[in-house]
């Protein structure tokens, strides 16, 4: 029996080509996934306190500021999901806030005290120590300021300080988020002298002076200190050219990894940075953008669970090698349970 082929249409009337059979079972679609997200992908920043207990941050609804008395099991736990490094941010009292921040290179103080715990306790995860004066001081600002400028390099050599007195304390990544010109080099020579060769730097190498923060200065309480704001030293948020020179300098300089921050606001700059460059490089899911997903799912407008993943999937799609993301344990936790 011969069959009449429809005419009138292209290829017989029916596309060769069909795109969705790929999709259509669940083996496939594994199958032909061009990226995936693991544990492995995952950071998980956390705040520190110095009272005991942990205190809910109301800004960033599930976070919480973590006393020294359960910070190790709330990090043995992370390890235990496979997230493979933390990153320590403190809140520090007013009182030991000052104009020229000499809390930061303390090595009594709370972070340091904090990565001597974790140590001690031999847990197998990596610690990662911000470089910056803003939680101690007592303007607000990442730089120390003089006459209402940022002093630029007097900053540098504080900050000098303050991560090899991290480095001293067991951190294993000290990770400027300055955006004070020449850190990078500037700490590669502090650590080495210090006999710190082996410390990874992660390098803010590229931060923008973002509204996404506004969350994380209430966590480390930073934000009702800040006169002014930080757009002398942070990127303008219309610049994409001029990530790729700050990145570029910052390997120049001795960086290990790099950083583009905030994050899916800037999906095009973490693309680039990642493609141009070809160095390892995280993304930063900042306060504001934890936020809005919390937010939003506690109105029942979108599957809180859902958008966390695609969220974070997204970053690992534009070229991401890791995402710091409050999420973390969360995430860890439905990715391990499939």
């Amino acid at each position: 029996m011969v069959h009449e082929i429809p005419t009138g249409r292209p290829f017989g009337g029916f596309p060769r080509v069909r795109m969705r059979r790929n999709r259509a079972h669940a083996w496939s679609r594994r199958l032909v996934q061009e990226n995936e997200l693991s544990t492995a992908d995952l950071i998980w920043p956390i705040f520190l306190q110095e009272q005991a207990g942990r205190t809910p941050i109301g800004s960033m609804p599930g976070v919480d500021r973590l006393g020294p008395d359960v910070l190790v099991d709330a990090v043995g736990h992370a390890a235990e999901l496979g997230i493979p490094a933390i990153a320590l941010f403190p809140h520090v009292p007013d009182e030991r806030k000052t104009p020229l921040c000499e809390e930061a290179w303390n090595e009594d103080n709370l972070v340091c005290r904090s990565l001597r715990a974790i140590r001690a306790a031999g847990l197998p995860i990596g610690t990662i120590c911000d470089v910056a004066l803003d939680p101690y001081n007592s303007a607000g600002h990442d730089g120390i300021v003089r006459d209402g400028v940022i002093v630029n390099d007097e900053t540098v050599e504080a900050l000098q300080r303050q991560a090899v007195a991290q480095a001293n304390s067991g951190g294993d990544v000290q990770a400027p988020s300055d955006m004070m010109d020449g850190r990078i080099g500037a700490l590669r020579d502090a650590l080495d002298a210090a006999g710190h060769q082996g410390q990874l730097i992660l390098s803010y190498a590229v931060k923008y002076a973002s509204s996404f923060y506004g969350p994380f200065r209430d966590a480390v309480g930073s934000g009702g200190a800040l006169k002014g704001d930080k757009k002398t030293y942070q990127m303008d948020p219309a610049n994409s050219d001029e990530a790729l020179r700050e990145a570029a300098l910052d390997l120049q300089e001795g960086a290990d990894l790099l950083m583009v921050k905030p994050g899916m606001p800037y999906l095009d700059v973490l693309a680039r940075v990642r493609r141009e460059l070809g160095a390892p490089t995280f993304a930063y899911q900042v306060s504001g953008e934890f936020a809005m997903i919390r937010a939003a799912a506690a109105n029942g407008w979108i599957d809180g669970d859902k958008v966390m993943l695609e969220s974070l999937l997204a970053f690992r799609r534009a070229g991401a090698d890791a995402v710091l993301t409050y999420f973390a344990p969360e995430a860890a936790a439905r990715i391990r349970a499939g």
